[in-house]
């Protein structure tokens, strides 16, 4: 049978869309993505920022090429559709644009980064029009997965893997005893950490299960199923690498997969489960050349030339609308003068400072504009206090960053063994705080911690991302601060629960008044 070539497609009077009108569109398009990248230049640098830091998301520098050679494939079929601005895409570029507003003024850079890629194809619809960008609707939004998103995930990861470990290795036979993630078997004992948690091979899996299915198969339902497979599978199999390698450093006396050789048989276990996924999915593929190589000709039939005028003109209302919400983050983010924390607890309730030093341990809050950290003590009891506040946040200084922590996951000392959410009542004021136990070789501590945002105290760090957002949309500043206590845990966590809880009824008043005087 012929294979039938676009020119072949077309009958007399029938021509596919002038070259001329082709590359003066190409030139705006090309224009104002250029436009788009230049006025939002920060927010694509800290992206390839997290790229270049982050082995999680290093993928982020494959994602545009990627989606370059897709839009390629695609450049006969696409060269034959009509061309007309798509003006209904201005509001989702106006909505888009003050999502990106809203993320610069809460410090959010998620959603600043979601914001600007979804701005690329609608400026696509914008100005080369409907057709154009349903035709190039995947290699578009396969741009989405290089914004670094997931670490929320990490936290039930962490914990689902360690429950699996668990549960297979009480049913190999080996007794095992847990402490939030760490885990101690007679041979050793061990930890899941962010690298164990397997969010990384999901990331991998995920982008490589799209790209795979899309081109690989022509059904919806078999995209589907294929992607939701490259999710599911990698979970599973994280699941198994954990125990294996558990496993195998018990087998061996901990004598290996407790190095450097404990990642290389992760990820050969991972390229193994990958190519066999891969493997089985191929044996219902439905990628047909001709579907490639032959535009629709739907595409190709005669239609009236485009209006280079309209096209410039919602070029030109595109252009405006992607500038106009740097210009009013400019105006909305003028710095503030530097707080002045000073914070002179009174004694109160029989507490005092001291000089004492309570632990080895700090948390983790990344350069604040001002900070506290004291040790009181009432009778036998020692409880420690740490403030931080921050004001003309930026990257790098944030209060709700994945930075700030209690311990870090490669803290060779501390641990964080679990956390839970508790509200306590301190002068008929009900406030919302997290809970967690910290360990190390010879001690362990009960912390509680909350955030006061725009005067209120909440944990939920999305929430306290609105209020600042609010906040600063009303010129009032984007002041906040962390509120820390901890003590030591000795047999009985009620006890040391009580000694914080007076602590905070003694003193909460004060640290109110200091954090407002400082705002």
């Amino acid at each position: 049978m012929k294979l039938e070539t676009a020119s072949e497609l077309l009958r007399p009077g029938q021509a596919s869309e002038s070259p001329r009108s082709w590359l003066f569109a190409s030139g705006l398009i090309f224009s104002a993505l250029f436009w788009l990248l230049a006025w939002y230049g920060n927010t694509v640098h800290s992206m390839v920022a997290i790229w270049e830091r982050s082995e999680t998301f290093a993928h982020g520098f494959a994602i545009v090429p990627i989606s370059a050679w897709l839009i390629w494939r695609r450049r006969h079929a696409v060269a034959a559709l009509d061309l007309r601005p798509g003006f209904l895409a201005l509001p989702l570029l106006a909505l888009a644009g003050f999502g990106w507003l809203l993320g610069q003024l809460a410090g959010a850079g998620v959603v600043q980064q979601y914001a600007l890629v979804i701005m690329i194809p609608l400026l696509v619809w914008a100005i080369l029009g409907n057709e154009v960008v349903r035709a190039l609707f995947f290699p578009l939004s396969f741009l989405l997965l290089a914004v670094p998103f997931g670490e929320f995930l990490l936290p039930a990861m962490i914990e689902h893997t360690a429950d699996f470990t668990v549960f297979a290795l009480k049913l190999s036979g080996i007794p095992v005893y847990r402490e939030g993630a760490f885990l101690t078997i007679p041979s050793g004992n061990w930890s899941v950490v962010e690298a164990c948690s397997g969010l990384r091979y999901i990331i991998a899996s995920l982008t490589a299960g799209l790209l795979y299915a899309y081109i690989t198969y022509r059904s919806l339902a078999r995209r589907v199923l294929f992607v939701v497979a490259s999710v599911v599978v990698p979970i599973v199999a994280n699941w198994l690498r954990a125990y294996m390698i558990v496993m195998i450093g018990h087998l061996s006396g901990m004598k290996y997969a407790i190095g450097i050789d404990h990642l290389i048989y992760g990820w050969l276990f991972f390229g193994f489960v990958m190519m066999l996924l891969f493997w089985i999915g191929s044996r219902w593929r439905e990628d047909i050349v001709t579907h490639q190589l032959v535009p629709d000709p739907v595409g190709l039939v005669k239609r009236d030339q485009p209006s280079m005028m309209a096209i410039m003109v919602a070029t030109l209302a595109a252009a405006a609308m992607v500038a106009i919400w740097p210009i009013a983050a400019a105006r909305l983010d003028g710095a503030g003068p530097d707080p002045q924390l000073a914070i002179d607890l009174q004694p109160a309730g029989g507490w005092e400072p001291v000089t004492d030093r309570l632990t080895d341990w700090t948390p983790r809050f990344v350069l604040p504009q001002a900070q506290l950290k004291q040790i009181y003590a009432k009778d036998a009891r020692r409880v420690g206090l740490y403030i931080g506040y921050y004001r003309n946040q930026r990257e790098g200084s944030q209060l709700i960053s994945s930075q700030n922590m209690l311990v870090v996951s490669d803290n060779k000392e501390w641990g964080n063994i679990g956390e839970t959410q508790r509200i306590i009542v301190v002068a008929n004021e009900r406030i919302p705080l997290i809970e967690a136990r910290l360990r190390s070789r010879s001690a362990q501590l009960l912390v509680w911690r909350w955030y006061w945002v725009d005067g209120q105290y909440v944990v939920n760090p999305y929430w306290a991302k609105l209020l600042q957002a609010k906040s600063k949309l009303l010129g009032q500043g984007d002041d906040g601060a962390v509120v820390i206590v901890y003590t030591e845990v000795d047999a009985n966590r009620e006890v040391a629960a009580g000694q914080l809880q007076d602590f905070v009824n003694s003193t909460l008043p004060a640290i109110a008044q200091s954090l407002s005087h400082a705002r």
